[in-house]
């Protein structure tokens, strides 16, 4: 049953305290092929802190056959309670009650993978953020935790792997014959999202971890038994997480086991319930013939962000979804500062720097714009963004900037020991870092409650005679939906100066010294109103300054940097992120000059500056390969979209494509020089000078295929064919499938197809390829794999691996004239909406940006989300995102 087409909208204001509380919840599930029974019992009680003590007991559930109700042991009749498709209401119950309930369900009819559904054989569950009211009446919300306590029945011979939270208290055959159980008990209170059950016939890897106190606890990852060769990365990310959470935050593990399952069909990356996390098989399973580099690191991510979930989600959880960011920003910091304490800083930095700046700015520029802590929201689903996980990260990525390490870790100590156990907010997590440190983050709380991306004009005024250095800082953030006027941010920028002599000591006018290095050569600016001067004093010669180091705020900066002073930084700067940074506006203000003389229909003539910045990287064998391949990577077609006012998109695939081929013309031999360097025979490890190495051989063959030559088409026809590792077979493939050599084209797909044919995730990643090609004809090709034999529309992984993909990173293509991509994607949208809302509304995004083109591309774009918004039974997922999308579309 679809939801209201019209959903009502949920205010954040509006939040009440539960009418009820759960001190104890029994489950007993008796799973079947056709159906699943499931029998509830809750141990309930009026809440004292609600306003109505008188208030009926509503509890949530949805496409549920009721079976039997009763309240202390007296069976209610149909007289005694209302039933409607999202609850059930009793007018009368006491102060303290036993509510029971037997309710039936169809896991393998649910396509909507939220609640309990099959997964190929398997059952699984997805109850974060309302998907345990798919299973059995609740209140389905996460400020009521409760403990609980969950009994399987099963087949045996189809499911002899039985698993829920907490740890295993009891099992053996039912009285059924084949038919087995087990029971589950988890001590510590939760709230329902973070419920988990599987059943199935699951092979698995153990190990063990002895905590800093001694604890020794059994760690499982759980998989298809093919799979069983593909989770020693995963095990190991989890050895170092536990290990890295102790070190760093002073988090131990709470019980005696800690389980990881993988699941084929999954909405999400991964679920934090508590000890059981269900992960989609594409952040769990890893190995060098069929993972990239990139897959590796994801696994080792998102392994990082479920564990410490534990504490900053589970121990401590939000008390409503308005406050979602305090456990999904909070841990993605977590998680980031763990990947790059694993590997290279400065690369993971960059690296969440370019999804910010590519993907989350324009969510800000959006009609889905919405603060970290959203003021409203029609469907929960629609708001696990990147404004929530990525900006969140970046807030208290700031909070530990403006406090320092030491502060911040105070801070975090108190939050954990003030809230364990509980359900709290956003505000919760600031005044723990208001009273730890002591200082006043009044000001910095606008970053939950205010929309958008901040702006910072900075100029910079050099006095030789007065020796005086002077930044002017104006910061403004532009109108978002319901916010037109913005106040000030409190604005931390990190900065140096830099000088023929290298970095300038810094002393601010007026000001002790207060230098964030040692040597007083780098300080961060505490940017709190509409316009501030900094006076730097004793500054002998005039600087070039560095700003915005290590990203120290998620805004955009404008500083009237000359190229050759961009030139400068790429070679003096100190800090890896303004090095990438000066590297990118370089290349952005070439590019702005090509895509200008493209539509003036002028040559496009790459800046030499640009070639002798990026000949100078080849030519510094002392610098990190992997920076160096960062440094010599174009800004993405995306990112130049979002910094544009009106997208140009043949402009801009022009410009882009012509600096590439000038690029490979110019520093051929360069290229070819850095290939062959990066060659290795080592065994391979997702170590980061591996990967470094891989990153640098594996651009330079991207540049040198735009040639076409024959030597090298052979070189990456050999890479192909002799690589031992998928970063490199994949690459190989890319650069075949982006020519024109036609032949080996074809020959390389289908080899790599028949070889992988059996691995889902591999043959992902060859869809993925293929939909991204941005030679004409694409569009066609698309809707021909979705004809394949190996395409479910049904599998989330599968959608995102050819619609998503080609929507997302084929822009030349999805925007093609005809407007034929925009129609390709409302057609899947409106399929989806029928199977899978949360998937189809998340397919949205590109259509979205509708106003960001010239009015015919407008027109066209529009017109599909009209077709989409004129379907019966939209879902309020889909209906939210289309509606606030044509909120300012005329007639």
């Amino acid at each position: 049953m679809m939801r209201d087409a019209q959903p009502r909208t949920i205010q954040l204001k509006d939040y009440r305290v539960p009418d009820f509380l759960i001190e104890n919840t029994a489950l007993h599930f008796e799973l079947h092929e056709e159906r699943t029974l499931v029998r509830t019992t809750l141990e309930m009680r009026r809440n004292p802190d609600a306003e109505n003590q008188y208030a009926p007991l509503v509890l949530d559930g949805q496409n549920l056959l009721l079976h039997s109700v009763n309240i202390d042991g007296r069976v209610l009749t149909q007289n005694d309670y209302q039933l409607s498709p999202d609850h059930l209401t009793i007018a009368e119950v006491p102060a303290h009650f036993v509510f029971h309930c037997e309710t039936e369900i169809k896991p393998q009819e649910n396509t909507s993978l939220e609640g309990l559904y099959k997964s190929r054989t398997m059952f699984c569950t997805q109850c974060e953020a309302e998907g345990f009211r798919k299973i059995t009446y609740f209140l389905d919300r996460p400020d009521v935790m409760s403990v609980f306590t969950v009994s399987i029945d099963a087949e045996l011979a189809r499911y002899p792997v039985l698993l829920s939270n907490g740890n295993l208290v009891h099992s053996g055959d039912t009285k059924v014959p084949g038919r087995h159980f087990a029971t589950w008990h988890d001590p510590f209170k939760k709230p329902c999202y973070l419920f988990a059950l599987v059943a199935g016939d699951l092979a698995h890897i153990e190990d063990r971890f002895s905590t800093m106190n001694n604890r020794d606890v059994t760690l499982r990852i759980y998989v298809e038994p093919k799979d069983a060769d593909k989770c020693d990365h995963a095990m190991a990310s989890l050895k170092h997480s536990m290990l890295w959470d102790e070190k760093v935050y002073g988090r131990e593990y709470d019980l005696n086991i800690f389980n990881i399952v993988a699941v084929d069909d999954f909405n999400m990356g991964a679920m934090e319930n508590k000890s059981l996390n269900i992960f989609n098989t594409s952040c769990v399973l890893a190995r060098p013939e069929t993972t990239t580099d990139i897959g590796f690191q994801r696994v080792e991510a998102v392994v990082a962000h479920e564990y410490f979930h534990n504490w900053s989600g589970n121990r401590v959880t939000c008390r409503d979804w308005f406050q979602l960011s305090l456990k999904e920003g909070f841990t993605v910091f977590r998680d980031s500062e763990f990947s790059a304490d694993m590997g290279s800083r400065t690369v993971k930095r960059v690296e969440d720097v370019s999804l910010l700046r590519t993907l989350q700015f324009a969510e800000d520029a959006g009609p889905m714009a919405h603060p970290i802590r959203p003021d409203s929201y029609m469907e929960i689903s629609n708001f696990y963004t990147l404004t929530v996980y990525e900006k969140g990260s970046e807030v208290v990525r700031m909070l530990h900037e403006i406090l320092g390490a030491e502060l911040f870790r105070k801070g975090t100590d108190l939050y954990f020991s003030r809230h364990d156990g509980q359900a709290v907010t956003c505000d919760d997590f600031v005044n723990a870092m208001e009273a730890a440190s002591g200082r006043d983050l009044k000001q910095f709380r606008r970053w939950y409650s205010q929309a958008g991306t901040p702006r910072l004009h900075v100029d910079g005024k050099y006095d030789a005679d007065a020796r005086t250095y002077t930044l002017t800082v104006k910061q403004s953030c532009p109108p978002t939906p319901g916010q037109p006027k913005k106040e000030p941010f409190h604005i931390p920028l990190a900065v140096a100066l830099f000088g023929d002599a290298g970095a300038l000591r810094l002393q601010l006018a007026g000001q002790p010294i207060n230098g964030e290095s040692a040597d007083n050569t780098a300080t961060v600016l505490d940017v709190t109103e509409a316009e501030q001067q900094f006076v730097f004093s004793d500054i002998p010669e005039r600087p070039v300054p560095s700003l915005l180091r290590g990203f120290s705020a998620p805004v955009k900066l404008f500083f009237p940097y000359a190229r050759d002073e961009l030139m400068f930084l790429m070679r003096r700067d100190s800090d890896g992120f303004c090095r990438w940074d000066a590297a990118q506006q370089l290349a952005v203000a070439t590019l702005s000059d090509m895509i200008a003389a493209y539509q003036r229909g002028g040559d496009l003539q790459l800046d030499a500056r640009l070639l002798t910045a990026y000949a100078d990287l080849l030519d510094d064998s002392t610098l990190d390969p992997a920076m160096v391949a960062l440094m010599l990577t174009l800004p993405s077609e995306a990112y130049l979209a979002e910094i544009y006012d009106v997208v140009d998109v043949p402009a801009i695939h022009a410009a882009r494509e012509a600096a590439r081929l000038q690029i490979a013309q110019g520093l051929r031999e360069r290229l070819w020089r850095a290939y062959r360097a990066n060659q290795s025979n080592a065994p391979y490890a997702a170590t980061a000078q591996q990967i470094a190495q891989r990153s640098l051989k594996n651009i330079s063959l991207a540049y040198l295929m735009l040639l076409e030559e024959a030597d090298i088409v052979a070189a990456s026809v050999e890479q192909f064919t002799q690589a031992q590792n998928m970063t490199d077979v994949m690459a190989a493939l890319t650069t075949l499938v982006n020519s024109h050599q036609d032949a080996h084209k074809a020959d390389v797909l289908e080899r790599f197809y028949q070889r992988w044919q059996h691995e889902p995730l591999v043959v992902n990643q060859w869809f993925q390829v293929q939909v991204a090609c941005a030679l004409p004809g694409t569009l066609e090709h698309v809707r021909q794999l979705m004809q394949h034999e190996e395409f479910d529309i049904k599998n989330p992984n599968k959608v995102r691996a050819v619609v998503g993909a080609f929507a997302a990173q084929n822009t030349v293509n999805f925007h093609q004239l005809d407007g034929e991509g925009y129609r390709f994607l409302a057609d899947q949208v409106i399929v989806l909406n029928k199977l899978n809302p949360q998937i189809a509304s998340r397919q949205l995004a590109p259509l979205s940006k509708w106003q960001k083109y010239p009015a015919p591309v407008q027109a066209r774009m529009i017109a599909e989300l009209r077709r989409i918004a004129a379907e019966p039974n939209l879902s309020s997922d889909v209906f939210e995102i289309v509606e606030k999308s044509l909120a300012q579309a005329t007639t």
